[in-house]
């Protein structure tokens, strides 16, 4: 993994170049107490987890390393009697000054959809419909989960003034997954719908696989939806 180049200076309105995962670590050390990795791990689990990354625990030592290389963290060793040592994190003072400007002036970038039940809906012509419902039906119980959970720590993270943004964050990823949960009900007509249309294909190959009726109209597709992006845009 590349090392990250000690950063000379940040001024009060820059910023280094990291990774998107760095500035997640970065951030978890802003709350204005000693972590370990360990800590930031289980932490990343109930906060971040929910709605960017659930990072593994020698993902996390990784990006500490490079933190703590560029100026951005410290670290010391901290060890009660009877325990064994432990290696604590905490910001600098360039570490909170670039954290703090990177999260105001960064550009935001647009979401990636990494979606892996959409991939194998969109080859839904490869099973029958009865068996991508099931799939569907077991995204739904998943979402229900992940909801609950997202749900569960905002509501207990009220505890800690502190926590406000964090809590804001949590929210908004119980009210994502309820949104996914309802568009994934939507799937299941829509299943219907598709299967419906996709039984007027009359041209099958060898394997019985469809054969377009058009050999590369998706590029026809695709030409028109530009044509019309270009005009919207002159």
């Amino acid at each position: 993994m590349p090392e990250i180049e000690p950063v000379a200076d940040v001024s009060d309105d820059s910023y280094p170049s990291l990774p998107a995962t760095s500035w997640a670590v970065l951030g978890m050390l802003t709350f204005g107490e000693g972590l370990t990795g360990y800590d930031l791990k289980k932490w990343a689990d109930w906060s971040i987890g929910f709605f960017y990354w659930s990072p593994s625990v020698s993902q996390i030592y990784a990006e500490l390393k490079k933190l703590e290389s560029a100026g951005l963290a410290e670290s010391e060793m901290v060890s009660e009697p009877g325990e064994r040592g432990r290696r604590v994190y905490r910001i600098t003072e360039r570490g909170t000054r670039a954290v703090r400007n990177w999260s105001r002036d960064a550009p935001v970038e647009q979401p990636v959809l990494k979606h892996g039940l959409m991939l194998r809906l969109w080859m839904g012509h490869l099973n029958e419909p009865e068996e991508l419902k099931k799939l569907v039906r077991s995204h739904i119980e998943n979402m229900e989960a992940m909801r609950e959970r997202a749900g569960l720590h905002g509501e207990h993270a009220t505890r800690e003034p502190a926590w406000a943004f964090s809590r804001m964050s949590l929210l908004w990823a119980e009210r994502y997954f309820q949104a996914e949960i309802d568009l994934a009900r939507q799937v299941l007509t829509d299943i219907d719908e598709a299967a419906e249309t996709f039984s007027g294909v009359r041209a099958r190959d060898e394997l019985g696989n469809p054969v377009p009726k058009a050999s590369g109209s998706w590029r026809e597709v695709e030409d028109f939806v530009l044509g019309l992006e270009r005009r919207e845009r002159s």
